[in-house]
């Protein structure tokens, strides 16, 4: 694993671990590294310092504001929603139509894919995380 401190196209700053550097390269090439501020797809890795003593902290425990309030926002969105995975464009056209009941729903949806959704007048939002994927 390795950690790339980032900086979106709008200036956000930002740090991200992934498996490999090439694993960053192809991630940032399809358009997949987008800012949590901005949702901003360009991104760039910042200069970085080396690390020289390995940090105490628990990665799973929120340390700052922003991710305390990141994770309340998880909390809430799958307390109160039902994760439909990668069937969320299908299940919102479907609500969308009134083929199925309206209910709060959260999943997975390629950026062209939610694009069209929203230009088809369909009510989508980004979430500034990644779902938990769910297993049976």
């Amino acid at each position: 694993m390795i950690r790339y401190s980032l900086k979106c196209s709008a200036d956000h700053s930002f740090d991200s671990w992934f498996q490999s550097a090439s694993a960053y390269e192809t991630l940032a090439g399809a358009g997949h590294v987008a800012c949590p501020v901005c949702g901003v797809t360009k991104v760039e890795k910042a200069l970085m310092a080396p690390r020289v003593a390995q940090s105490e902290v628990a990665l799973s425990v929120p340390q700052t504001e922003m991710e305390k309030a990141m994770a309340e926002l998880r909390r809430k969105v799958e307390e109160n929603s039902e994760y439909v995975g990668v069937n969320f464009v299908a299940e919102a056209r479907k609500m969308h139509e009134g083929a199925v009941p309206e209910r709060s729903i959260y999943g997975e949806a390629r950026p062209e894919e939610a694009m069209r959704l929203l230009q088809d007048g369909v009510p989508v939002a980004p979430l500034p995380f990644m779902p938990a994927r769910k297993t049976n």
